[in-house]
C-alpha cells in the first residue's frame, strides 16, 4: 500500500477519483503523498500506524510544551523562599503573561505546519523550549534578577503554548472524520497533563537531595534532556504530508464564518478556564490554606495543586468520545452546567475554611473542563461540515477545501480560547488586591458559564438552527 520514490510525483487532485484510491508515497524529509484518512483501504493498509505513530511523538513534543508553558505557575510560589520580594500584582502578572504570549503565538503556529511540514516544525518548536528552560534556571537562580527581567522570561515561556495550536492542526490531517474526537482528544490531554507534571514535579525536584535548602534552577534546567528526546523522536519518527495545507485562503474564509468565533467564545470557557485554574491553582491554595500548599516527604516536597491540571487533562479524552458518541453541543452544555455549579459550591466551601471540600469542589470544575474542552473542539470540524452541505457532519469531514478551513480554525479557536489563561488569573488578581479576596471573581465566572450555556443551546441544539440535524 506504500511506495518509496526519491522524486516529487506529478500532482493529484484530492478531490479527484484516483486519489480516493492512491497509493502513499514517501519522499526523503519523511514527506508522504496522497494522504486521504477518509479512504478505508488505505487506512486499514499502513495509514493507521503511521497516524498513531505520528500521534504518540505529538503527544510527547505538546506534553513538554505545556511543561514549560506552565513551570512559572509553580515557580512563583516558591520565590519568597529563594529570595524574591514580588507583590501580589507582580506575582500575577508572571503567572498569566505566559498564557498571553503563548495565545498570541497561536495565530502565527496555526499557519507554520503547512509551510515546514508537521515533523519539521515540532522539531523546531520542541528546540524552541530550551530557551525558557534554561533562561529560568539562570534568572531564578539570583535574587537580584530585576521584575522586568523575569517577567520577559516568563513571556519566553509562551512558546510552549504555542506549540498546542501547530500540533493539533497537524493532527487532525491524519485521522478520518469519525476518529478526531478521540485523537485530538488525546494529543490536547497529552499535551494539558504537561500541566499536572510540572506543578507535581517541579516541587520534588528542586528540593529532593538538596539537603534543606532550595535548588530553584534546577525547575528550569531539568526538562532540557527531555526537550532534546523529543526534538529526536520527531526527526526520526515523525512525518510531513504534502496535503496539509491550511493557507490563508482557507484562514479568511473560517474567520468570515460567524460560528468560528461563537466556537472561540465557548473554547475561551473550557480551556481557557482549564489552563487558567491550572495556572492559578498553587497560588490559591498558597494563600487560602498555606498549610496545605506543600507536603514534606522525606527531604523532598509535594503541592496537591498538580491535580488540578491532572483531573482536568484526564478528563479531555472523555469529552471526546462523548462528543463522538452523544455530539459535541450536548457534552459542552452539561459540562458548562457542572462549571457554573463548581465555581457557586467553590464559593460556598471557602468560607468554611476546610482545605478538603475546597479541593473537592474545585476538581469538579476541573473535570468539567476537561470534558468541555474535549466536545467543544469535537464541534469544530463537525461545524464547519455542515456549513459546507454535507449529509452527516458528524461523520464526514467534507471535502478538501473543507478540511483545510477546519485546520485553520481549529488553530485559531485554540488561540483565542487560550487567552482565558491570561483573563481568569488577571480577574483573580484584581479581585484580590481590590476587595482582599477571590469571591467576587468566582461569582462573575459562574455567571459567564451560564451565559456559554445558554449559546451554546440555543445556537447548536435548537431545532430551528442552521446546522439542525447534524448532531454537532
Amino acid at each position: 500500500m506504500t511506495t518509496t520514490t526519491s522524486a516529487p510525483p506529478a500532482p493529484v487532485s484530492a478531490t479527484s477519483p484516483s486519489a480516493a484510491s492512491a497509493d502513499l508515497v514517501h519522499r526523503p524529509g519523511r514527506w508522504i503523498d496522497n494522504w486521504n484518512a477518509e479512504d478505508p483501504q488505505q487506512w486499514a493498509g499502513g495509514g493507521k500506524a503511521i497516524a498513531s505513530r505520528n500521534l504518540k511523538w505529538s503527544i510527547f513534543a505538546e506534553f513538554l510544551g505545556f511543561v514549560i508553558w506552565q513551570l512559572w505557575s509553580i515557580v512563583v510560589v516558591q520565590l519568597p523562599n529563594a529570595g524574591f520580594t514580588f507583590d501580589t500584582g507582580q506575582i500575577f502578572w508572571l503567572i498569566s503573561i505566559p498564557s498571553l504570549v503563548g495565545a498570541t503565538l497561536r495565530f502565527p503556529y496555526t499557519f507554520l505546519v503547512p509551510k515546514f511540514g508537521g515533523r519539521n516544525w515540532t522539531i523546531i518548536s520542541a528546540g524552541l523550549l530550551l530557551i525558557p528552560s534554561i533562561a529560568l534556571g539562570f534568572a531564578v537562580g539570583n535574587p537580584e534578577t530585576p521584575f522586568p527581567v523575569m517577567l520577559l522570561i516568563a513571556a519566553l515561556a509562551g512558546l510552549g503554548g504555542g506549540n498546542f495550536a501547530s500540533s493539533m492542526s497537524n493532527i487532525t490531517y491524519f485521522y478520518p472524520q469519525s476518529q478526531k474526537g478521540w485523537a485530538l482528544g488525546l494529543n490536547a490531554a497529552g499535551g494539558n497533563l504537561g500541566a499536572a507534571v510540572a506543578q507535581l514535579v517541579v516541587p520534588i525536584v528542586i528540593t529532593l537531595g538538596a539537603l534543606g535548602t532550595l535548588n530553584l534552577p534546577l525547575a528550569g534546567f531539568f526538562w532540557v534532556p527531555f526537550i532534546l528526546l523529543a526534538m529526536f523522536g520527531a526527526w526520526k519518527y515523525m512525518d510531513n504530508l504534502s496535503s496539509a495545507k491550511a493557507d490563508f485562503a482557507g484562514s479568511i474564509a473560517a474567520v468570515k464564518e460567524p460560528h468560528l468565533w461563537i466556537l472561540a467564545f465557548l473554547y475561551i470557557g473550557t480551556f481557557g478556564s482549564f489552563i487558567g485554574f491550572a495556572s492559578v491553582f498553587p497560588k490559591l491554595i498558597a494563600d487560602q490554606f498555606p498549610e496545605f500548599s506543600t507536603f514534606h516527604v522525606v527531604s523532598a516536597s509535594l503541592s496537591l495543586a498538580f491535580l488540578g491540571a491532572l483531573t482536568g487533562s484526564l478528563a479531555r479524552p472523555f469529552g471526546g468520545r462523548l462528543a463522538d458518541r452523544f455530539g459535541g453541543a450536548l457534552v459542552t452544555v452539561a459540562a458548562f452546567a457542572v462549571m457554573a455549579v463548581g465555581a457557586v459550591l467553590v464559593n460556598v466551601v471557602l468560607p468554611l475554611g476546610n482545605f478538603w471540600l475546597f479541593l473537592v469542589t474545585f476538581l469538579l470544575i476541573f473535570v468539567a473542563t476537561g470534558v468541555g474542552n474535549g466536545s467543544t473542539y469535537r464541534m469544530i470540524p463537525s461545524v464547519f461540515a455542515a456549513k459546507s452541505g454535507v449529509a452527516d457532519a458528524h461523520k464526514n469531514s467534507g471535502d478538501v477545501n473543507t478540511q483545510r478551513k477546519t485546520a485553520a480554525a481549529l488553530g485559531l479557536i485554540s488561540a483565542i480560547g487560550a487567552y482565558g489563561g491570561f483573563i481568569i488569573p488577571q480577574v483573580l488578581g484584581f479581585s484580590k488586591t481590590s476587595t482582599g479576596d477571590y469571591s467576587s471573581a468566582i461569582y462573575a465566572f459562574a455567571g459567564a458559564y451560564v451565559v456559554m450555556m445558554a449559546v451554546t443551546a440555543f445556537v447548536y441544539l435548537r431545532r430551528g438552527s442552521s446546522v439542525a440535524g447534524h448532531r454537532i
